[in-house]
């Protein structure tokens, strides 16, 4: 009876010993500029590394050599991802963070005194050229902008992830 006692005193040690504190993950805030193309000075051809480095609280990083995926690092809860592997930035709606230029949920008429006209217009899009690539803007049905996405590269040469 004594040695079931402390076999079972030292499993509940040991169990004891094992558990560690733990610390939460936290994020500065996201604060983007869309005129200049940066996010708390990275911008849309940063690496997987630089990213995760700089915001560790990501929801979900998928390596760039994965093939089934698009590659980059994602932060589902915060409305902010960076595709890597593509080179471009989305911002949902969900977005929690600072916006320079206050382009989330502004009218469609209301965006040429920040970006002039459009280089590529489309029913539910504009594209339109920065010096950093384009910046591509999507509107809902009120024709309110509703997702931001922001790219070094060209109309011709982006690749955006399904």
């Amino acid at each position: 009876m004594k040695t079931t006692i402390s076999v079972l005193a030292a499993i509940c040690c040991m169990h004891a010993v094992s558990a560690q504190l733990k610390t939460t993950t936290v994020c500065p805030t996201f604060s983007v500029d869309l005129l200049e193309g940066t996010i708390n000075g990275l911008n849309a051809k940063s690496t997987f590394g630089e990213v995760k480095t700089s915001f560790p609280c990501f929801t979900k990083a998928v390596e760039e050599t994965t093939g089934f995926e698009c590659g980059g690092v994602f932060y589902t809860d915060k409305g902010i991802s960076f595709f890597t592997e593509r080179d471009y930035v989305e911002i949902s709606e969900k977005f929690k963070g600072k916006l320079a230029q206050p382009l989330l949920g502004a009218a469609r008429s209301s965006l040429f005194k920040w970006l002039g006209y459009p280089k590529i217009k489309d029913v539910s899009w504009d594209a339109f050229q920065t010096k950093y690539g384009i910046l591509i803007l999507y509107y809902n049905k009120a024709n309110k902008v509703n997702k931001i996405q922001m790219s070094s590269k060209t109309t011709d040469t982006i690749k955006l992830c399904e």
